[in-house]
């Protein structure tokens, strides 16, 4: 079951992150609230997409809250990253500067 306000929060830093880097390239998801495409590059249409980002609704918080950075959390698994432009490093830190993360 989703809770309603997690799933409003992780549809807003989604949409957030989709301004900052329109496209199609990566697929990010945040299980079970939501999934976008961003970042500019090669539309994916059918099946797996090759390159996907998926993360933890807590983890999300965590990485805009600054309380775990992209590298501990692909070290640790708590991001999921895979594909040649799936390094979203850069963008989650400049996310984290444009919206106040609440939880």
């Amino acid at each position: 079951m989703r809770d309603q306000k997690v799933l409003e929060e992780v549809k807003a830093i989604l949409a957030a992150l989709v301004k900052l880097a329109p496209g199609h390239a990566v697929e990010v998801r945040i299980p079970p609230y939501s999934a976008v495409q961003c970042v500019e590059g090669p539309k994916h249409t059918r099946g797996t997409p090759p390159n996907v980002v998926e993360l933890s609704h807590q983890t999300l918080m965590d990485l805009l809250s600054g309380k775990i950075s992209w590298s501990s959390g692909i070290s640790s698994g708590a991001i999921h990253a895979s594909g040649e432009r799936s390094d979203l490093s850069n963008l989650f830190e400049l996310l984290a500067k444009t919206i106040r993360v609440t939880s």
